[in-house]
This record gives structure tokens, C-alpha cells and sequence, in this order.
């Protein structure tokens, strides 16, 4: 009959290595369960923002579950390698203080609410909309750059949840769910002023009043929660006089996410309601004058015969 060779067989029946093979089984286990999970609740899970929830809390769901089994069937073994721990625990904290300080960084995004899923922020010189937090990095789809105005460029960028500590962040939607925008339009010299003037706070009003009250009761927030002054979010139209023409600038809140379709909407406005006010209101555009160059009077003198001889 085979028999094993005593390292192997102190080997198998070693209970730490059973241990270590329960510890892993029971990870696999776990990790299965919580795909089928997600594959059998997901689909039926109406809502972006809601699918993304669920899946991240099954997802913490099923580490907190791996941690504790680790901690359960190691229990006996804990406190014999307390003094091990804090051995390694400084050398790897010193290696990994970028880690560290990321999980850090998530803790407090976490808790402090620098920005939350679906916000549009701009961290460590990338502005986009966040799509998925981690415990080190925070992932974002990117805009802007190539691109003109606010709009996706399709680059999804991953950034180190540690630069919220190094960096500011900027939220362009945290507690207050707009921002302002402004457009100027400038107007000839001799055009009806008073009326342009009238057009353009028409249309800004007509076109961004349904913003109107929901940007009152958030700013109304604002004012509870931090110490800032009221501001005005109806719109706004201010007017100067340049070497030009008479330059308008129109301010109005918006829907972060609407700038450049809002200015599309407001400057086709703009040209249809000046196009039909009979003359009394036209846009300016650069003109140059060209100053007419002096007559130049240039006499030449007579010209003179004068002989000469050639040699023969």
C-alpha cells in the first residue's frame, strides 16, 4: 500500500492549511453568490443610479462577508501575531502611503460628500461627470478638451481618490444643482437700445424661467447651510458701451448639464426676434475703415538731348 512521505502528510494535516483551503473555498463561494446576485436582480432593477447602488452594496455585502470569515477562522491565531502586525504594518504603510492615503481619500469622499456618483466635478486638472467611485480611484467620463464646450470626448479617466487632499475639487452639482452662464450680443450704434434690451429679457425670461423656482429653493438651502448672502437667479441683462457697439451681456441660470443647447436655443431666439424688429435693432459685427492715401504729385525733369559721340 502507498503511503505519503511524512512532510506531505504533516503538511495536509496541518491546521493552518486547512484553514488557509477553508478560507478559500469560502471566497470562491462567496464571490459566485454575489455574481448570481447580480445577475438575477440587475436586470429587473429599473433606474441607472439604482442598478449602480445595488450593485456596489452587494458588492461590499460580500467583502464585509470574506473579511469576516477570515476573521472567524483565524480567531485562535489573532492575538499571537499582533506584535507581527504592527511590525509589518509600519513598513507596509511607508510603502504604500499613496495607497493609504487613496483609501483615506475615499473615506472622506464617502463621508464628507466632496461629490457622489452622477455629479459633474473637476479633480486633479480633469473635469467630467462621475461614474463610479472605488476604494482608491475615482472614475470619471471625461469633457471638454478636444471638444468644445461641456460635452463628453469619450476618454474615461481614473483618478487616485488621495487628490482630494492635494488638489481642490470643484462640484458643479453638489448642493446647488446649477450654475450661471452668460452670453453676450452685441448691437449697432443707432439700433433702438431700450428695445434691445426688452427682446433679450423676454427671451432669457421666457426660455429659463422653468429653472427659475427649483434654483430659488436650492440656493434657499444654500443659504441655511453655509454662510453666503441671497443672490439672483432671475435673469439678468447689463449693457456697455465699447469703441465698437453697444455690447449686452445676458446671465441666467442653468441645468449644468444644458450650457451649450441653452445658448444654441437663446442666440436663435436672438437673430429671429432682431430679424423682425423692422430695423430698429441690428447685431454689430467688426467693420474697418480704410483712410484714403494722399494724391502723390511727383514731377520728373525735362529731359535734355545731349550728344554723344561714339568712338569709330
Amino acid at each position: 500500500m502507498f503511503e505519503l512521505p511524512p512532510v506531505v502528510r504533516s503538511w495536509l494535516f496541518d491546521p493552518t492549511v486547512g484553514k488557509i483551503v477553508t478560507v478559500l473555498i469560502g471566497i470562491i463561494i462567496i464571490n459566485v453568490l454575489v455574481r448570481l446576485t447580480r445577475r438575477a436582480f440587475l436586470p429587473r432593477i429599473e433606474g441607472t443610479d439604482t442598478r449602480y447602488r445595488f450593485r456596489k452594496l452587494i458588492g461590499f455585502l460580500g467583502m464585509l462577508v470574506g473579511f469576516v470569515l477570515i476573521t472567524v477562522v483565524f480567531s485562535d491565531r489573532l492575538g499571537n501575531l499582533t506584535v507581527a502586525f504592527g511590525v509589518a504594518g509600519a513598513g507596509i504603510a511607508f510603502a504604500l502611503q499613496e495607497v493609504i492615503a487613496s483609501i483615506a481619500g475615499w473615506a472622506a469622499i464617502s463621508v464628507g460628500g466632496f461629490y457622489s456618483v452622477g455629479d459633474r466635478v473637476q479633480v486633479g486638472g480633469i473635469t467630467g461627470d462621475v461614474i463610479d467611485i472605488g476604494i482608491l480611484r475615482t472614475t470619471v467620463m471625461e469633457i471638454g478638451e478636444w471638444v468644445k464646450a461641456d460635452l463628453y470626448n469619450g476618454r474615461i479617466v481614473r483618478i487616485a481618490n488621495s487628490f482630494v487632499f492635494k488638489a481642490p475639487v470643484y462640484n458643479y452639482s453638489a448642493d446647488f444643482h446649477f450654475i450661471w452662464d452668460e452670453i453676450t450680443v452685441p448691437v449697432k450704434y443707432g439700433s433702438d437700445y431700450h428695445h434691445a434690451r426688452e427682446i433679450l429679457l423676454a427671451i432669457a425670461t421666457e426660455q429659463i424661467g422653468s429653472y427659475i423656482p427649483h434654483a430659488q429653493k436650492d440656493w434657499e438651502k444654500m443659504v441655511k447651510k453655509f454662510m453666503i448672502e441671497k443672490a439672483t437667479v432671475e435673469p439678468m441683462v447689463t449693457m456697455i458701451a465699447n469703441d465698437n457697439w453697444i455690447e449686452f451681456t445676458v446671465r441666467y441660470v442653468i441645468d449644468y448639464k444644458k450650457r451649450r443647447s441653452t445658448k444654441d436655443m437663446l442666440f436663435t431666439k436672438i437673430l429671429d426676434a432682431f430679424g423682425a424688429s423692422d430695423g430698429k435693432v441690428s447685431l454689430a459685427s467688426a467693420t474697418f475703415h480704410l483712410v484714403d492715401a494722399p494724391v502723390l504729385n511727383i514731377r520728373f525733369p525735362e529731359k535734355q538731348n545731349h550728344e554723344v559721340s561714339l568712338p569709330k
